[in-house]
């Protein structure tokens, strides 16, 4: 419990410094290297990526090993390093290439495991999802981080979905269960263009997410017992339009997964 308060309060000066939890090659945020590729700054050995490109429902996906190191992978359009703060920034428009199962496009991580193999993990243990980011723009509503349904039924829901909307406000989308929808929790107000800091934990069945410190504790119903989970990161647009134009740009200037 100490180290998870430890780590709240460190996320809440967004100075990243010392912890080295924060998924940052170089422990300061302030560091970022704007001359290097995306995985020059953050370890992404442990993410692919899903570009709002490629065939109809079957969108492009960049593996962790085109992904890591100072030359991995980067697209200028959706997926690069910001040459003025060296932030990791993705761009969704409402027009894009969307999955299946959704009817929105995204440039978004997802969480894999060293060896390759996609991440899908047990609520027991202690999961946590930390991001120190800020929007730059979005038309209506964006999701920046998720708690994604794995194996163990039929259900892809998010179990959580972090949102952040236009006027700064920022929800919680909790499922209610597998099969149902969800339910909103504001968790603070935070304006456009302004830096901010979350930390996702799930511990069992109980989870908590931290907004610039501040946190909120939630019940995780039984229902979800049967199904593993992975971490989401980046930008999933929650508008769709025929617009290339309008979207959601996000940019991260640090950001971790860890699994005790």
């Amino acid at each position: 419990m100490r180290k998870r308060t430890l780590l709240a309060a460190a996320l809440s000066t967004a100075v990243v410094a010392g912890l080295g939890v924060l998924g940052v090659t170089n422990a300061n945020a302030a560091a970022l290297n704007p001359n290097v590729a995306p995985g020059g700054n953050f370890n992404l050995s442990v993410w692919s990526l899903q570009l709002p490109i490629g065939s109809p429902g079957a969108p492009q996906t960049i593996q962790p090993a085109q992904l890591k190191g100072a030359t991995g992978y980067s697209n200028p359009a959706y997926f690069w390093t910001d040459k003025n703060d060296g932030s990791m920034t993705f761009w969704a428009p409402e027009k894009g290439v969307t999955t299946p199962n959704s009817k929105y496009a995204r440039s978004e991580l997802r969480e894999m495991n060293a060896n390759g193999s996609a991440a899908n993990w047990a609520l027991a243990g202690n999961h946590t999802l930390s991001a120190d980011l800020r929007i730059v723009s979005v038309t209506k509503n964006v999701a920046v981080g998720q708690v994604k349904l794995g194996t163990g039924g039929p259900s892809t829901k998010p179990l959580l979905e972090l949102y952040y909307r236009a006027n700064g406000d920022i929800y919680l989308g909790q499922q209610r269960s597998p099969t149902d929808g969800q339910t909103l929790h504001k968790l603070g107000n935070v304006a456009l263009g302004q830096r901010w800091t979350y930390a996702i934990n799930v511990r069992g069945n109980a989870a908590s997410v931290t907004i610039n410190g501040s946190r909120t504790n939630y019940t995780i119903p039984s229902s979800f017992n049967p199904y593993k989970q992975y971490f989401k990161a980046g930008s999933y647009n929650q508008s769709s339009s025929e617009s290339t134009s309008n979207g959601a740009k996000v940019k991260f200037y640090a950001l971790t997964v860890s699994h005790a």
